[in-house]
């Protein structure tokens, strides 16, 4: 079926309803398609495992300068 099969359809579907049931058909435009959200990573495990690593090793490395007496 194509669109304008449909579109035909439709208008004859409103007409029989007007002329049978005596009703009024409202029409409404269509809503408008939401807005894409920008994509975004989401950190997979191997991502998380190696930003704890790095904390851990930025920690490691603040424990000796304080301990050798450095401070930044």
């Amino acid at each position: 079926m194509t669109k304008d099969e449909l579109r035909a359809e439709l208008e004859r579907q409103a007409q029989r309803y007007k002329d049978v049931y005596g009703g009024e058909v409202i029409t409404y435009a269509a809503q408008p398609d939401p807005d894409r959200k920008p994509w975004r990573k989401r950190p997979s495990l191997l991502d998380q495992a190696f930003e704890k690593e790095i904390e851990k090793i930025e920690k490691e490395r603040q424990e000796r300068k304080e301990a050798a007496g450095e401070y930044e």
